[in-house]
């Protein structure tokens, strides 16, 4: 199995993998240096993980307190990605998207956590994500819409490579990872959600040899 850190190090961004769902007018890739950041991190098991993405203390939609890694990560399958409420382009598509992606999945959504953290956490507090999640139909226990003070949503945000002079430069990519045995992958979000979906479906099959 691969070093946490090599694992990370896959979770940078580049500005070319996602023009289709990019916010006209904003860059949208994570600067170099969290890549770097993350290569740096030494290899190891749960406890690596959890010291990497952190247990920073974050609000999801129902105004419940979780702990990023211990509550929201931990031996889950998740897809993680970024949004921002009044985003009146990229983010309502790809919601929407992804939406589908559990359509598909059916009952092995059941399994898979979608993780939406906001870059704009100044204004999208818990009952502003609410209203986002019903809005768009997506307001269920098995997506959380993620949202704290900004220093905290920074650091987290950090960790999986985005640092942001903006909410509109977040990047569009998903990130799909099965925490226990340290799989990650990015996909466009202009993949087909039956491609999303499979891609999900094999991150849930056992890994070999164990």
């Amino acid at each position: 199995m691969k070093a946490l850190a090599l694992i990370l190090l896959t979770m940078g961004f580049c500005a070319s993998s996602d023009r289709a769902f990019s916010h006209e007018g904003h860059a949208s890739a994570a600067p170099e240096q969290a890549a770097a950041q993350a290569a740096a991190q030494p290899a190891g098991g749960t406890r690596d993980a959890q010291t990497w993405f952190t247990d920073t203390p974050l609000q999801d939609q129902n105004g419940n307190t979780l702990r990023f890694y211990s509550d929201a990560l931990q031996n889950r399958v998740v897809l993680l990605n970024v949004i921002f409420t009044s985003c009146n382009d990229a983010c309502p598509l790809i919601t929407r998207k992804l939406k589908e992606v559990r359509e598909v999945l059916g009952d092995k959504a059941d399994g898979i956590t979608f993780i939406s953290l906001t870059s704009d956490p100044l204004r999208d507090t818990p009952a502003v994500l609410k209203a986002y999640t019903l809005k768009q139909g997506v307001d269920g226990p098995h997506w959380l819409f993620l949202t704290g003070d900004k220093a905290q949503i920074d650091l987290v945000l950090s960790r999986i490579g985005q640092i942001l002079p903006s909410p509109e430069q977040h990047s569009t990519q998903l990130i799909v990872g099965d925490v226990a045995n340290k799989r990650w992958s990015k996909i466009r979000p202009d993949a087909p959600a039956a491609a999303i979906a499979q891609r999900l479906q094999l991150l849930t099959m056992p890994v070999a040899g164990r």
